[in-house]
């Protein structure tokens, strides 16, 4: 009796490298998954007249397991009447795994009396371990302490 030893088909060659190239796409995916399940908080926690400029100070905690390299997102100031009064880009720079930070933004010419609300927009960059990531918009959790409203 003869053995057949024909080369497999296309149609097998196809099916094993689409296996392939969706084990192989599935690994970073996963390499750069230390993010799940964590979250986010930035709380507003004053605000305070200063020079002319109205100072904001946040407290952010990265709860998640890994450090984000730089967090940026895009802000709007509404006016107590809800008027758009500013759009800006706060950097809250590299915020380490499980350890509270403080920032402060300075609102150059604006009286804190005339913000009513700060709206989290958007993030503009959002770097995990080197690379871009959503952990900044998907387990963002946003609150504030002072009567001014913090919301995304």
């Amino acid at each position: 009796m003869m053995k057949n030893h024909a080369l497999p088909s296309r149609a097998s060659r196809i099916c094993g490298a689409a296996v392939f190239a969706a084990v192989s796409c599935a690994l970073p995916a996963h390499a750069q998954d230390d993010t799940s399940g964590g979250t986010l908080l930035i709380e507003l926690n004053t605000v305070s007249d200063n020079n002319g400029n109205c100072r904001m100070t946040f407290m952010a905690q990265n709860q998640y397991e890994t450090e984000i390299e730089q967090a940026v997102f895009e802000t709007v100031i509404l006016t107590t009447t809800g008027e758009v009064a500013r759009l800006s880009l706060f950097d809250f720079q590299s915020l380490p795994a499980a350890k509270p930070r403080v920032r402060q933004f300075d609102l150059a010419d604006m009286a804190c009396a005339d913000i009513g609300r700060v709206l989290i927009n958007g993030t503009a960059t959002c770097t995990v371990e080197g690379a871009a990531s959503d952990a900044c918009e998907t387990g963002l959790e946003l609150k504030s302490r002072i009567d001014v409203e913090l919301l995304g």
